[in-house]
């Protein structure tokens, strides 16, 4: 299904020594007995994510999509970014007026987009999805404020039918406040943290809401399960972690995650907070940062080609493009295009890889590929699940805990004394 291909040797890479401490890493994930594994609830959780439960869910998106034209998402970091990435993905680049939207609120605290948001929707039918475990953090609970105090304004009683929670079971200030709404709720897992959370409801509601498949989507991340488990040196998601890690030794520090497919865009910045919040500790990690080509090679290009040389690059191939234009023949060709008659945009971005690559590698960059056969549901949820499990292997090769994230805490802790939070004020 994925391939990964090492402008190196991958023998020299994973070693025997390098295969016992896999072999070590593999048992630990699986019996879950390793550093943060009562978060290891999203490895299984394909297969256990029965027809009920994703109906549930797809009846409360057509609900949605019912009563509304527009469905804001409230959440940040892994609470929007999975569906932000999945619905970017396959979505069409342009809409009309008239489709269903999605739009994203509460991932940063802006007064303006706020402000422009809520004039954005006016004269149109709105639901609302706020995502938050605690219901206390900060740039949700900002945005929350004002959505759902916009929402009573506008339905009076009615807007607790247009308002959907997705929070803890059992505990915080989101569930105490959606039970005494009446607010209909969906779970975040306690056993799943938030950037490995898109196929729980988290993800799957507003992806559903936006029209796409989510058994589909969950199907695929099945398949991954299944497949992707095997102790293998063929296994790709072993292999990128290896090839990781390897790099991450040999001094190159910063991995550049490159497409030439605009809509995995915001697969990149979910992959980023991924592999950023998960590695990022004890002074270790590899620094996660993205680029679209070929875009970026006119503004970033340079660096890479002759930059400081700690960085490695893994390109993120489409193999198969389901929407596409060919290069006609020009009877003038004043622009000098004819050579490429015949040729389609998909399979010219395939040879500026080619192109690419060579290049870069010329300059001393080490390079990963990764294939992905097409971009649909199925697909899509395989490669999500595949960037979780290789994330797994690649944080427990620098010994440490793949699912927390203590770092986040200092920041907040220091808004909150400037700001006088009760509490916080000494």
């Amino acid at each position: 299904m994925i391939s990964v291909t090492y402008s190196g040797n991958l023998n020299h890479v994973i070693t025997d020594e390098k295969w016992n401490e896999l072999h070590t890493i593999h048992h630990q994930l699986y019996q879950k007995q390793g550093a943060g594994s009562e978060f290891l609830g999203w490895l299984d959780w394909p297969s256990n994510a029965s027809e009920s439960w994703l109906g549930h869910i797809q009846q409360t998106a057509e609900r949605i999509r019912e009563q509304a034209d527009v469905l804001i998402v409230i959440g940040i970091g892994g609470s929007y970014l999975g569906a932000k990435a999945v619905i970017e993905a396959l979505s069409p680049y342009f809409q009309t007026e008239k489709e269903f939207e999605v739009i994203f609120a509460g991932q940063h605290v802006n007064g303006a987009y706020l402000k422009q948001l809520m004039q954005y929707v006016e004269g149109r039918d709105v639901a609302l999805n706020v995502i938050s475990k605690s219901g206390t953090t900060t740039e949700p609970a900002l945005a929350f404020r004002f959505l759902q105090q916009y929402m009573t304004d506008r339905y009076g009683s009615e807007a607790a039918e247009r308002i959907y929670v997705t929070t803890d079971a059992n505990k915080g200030a989101l569930l105490d406040l959606a039970k005494q709404k009446g607010y209909q709720r969906f779970v975040v897992p306690d056993d799943v943290g938030g950037r490995y959370s898109v196929l729980t409801a988290v993800g799957l509601l507003p992806i559903a809401a936006a029209g796409f498949d989510i058994k589909a989507l969950v199907q695929g991340a099945h398949a991954a399960e299944n497949e992707l488990s095997d102790l293998s040196k063929d296994n790709p998601a072993i292999q990128y972690a290896a090839l990781r890690h390897h790099l991450y030794e040999e001094g190159f520090t910063n991995e550049v995650l490159a497409t030439f497919e605009p809509a995995l865009s915001y697969v990149q910045e979910w992959w980023k907070q991924l592999y950023g919040e998960s590695e990022g500790k004890e002074q270790k990690g590899i620094f996660p940062v993205s680029v679209t080509y070929t875009t970026d090679l006119h503004s970033l290009g340079q660096y890479i080609q002759d930059g400081k040389r700690n960085l490695f690059e893994t390109f993120m191939i489409l193999d198969e493009a389901d929407d596409d234009l060919d290069v006609f023949e020009a009877t003038d060709d004043a622009d000098q295009l004819n050579y490429l008659a015949g040729t389609s945009l998909h399979d010219f971005n395939l040879v500026a890889y080619e192109g690419t690559s060579q290049a870069h590698l010329s300059g001393g960059v080490p390079q990963v590929a990764i294939r992905l056969p097409k971009l649909d549901e199925y697909h899509l949820g395989y490669f999500l699940y595949f960037f979780m499990l290789s994330c797994a292997y690649s944080a427990y090769q620098l010994d440490i805990n793949p699912f927390d994230q203590p770092g986040v805490e200092a920041y907040k802790t220091n808004i909150f004394k400037l700001l006088k939070k009760p509490g916080f004020e000494s």
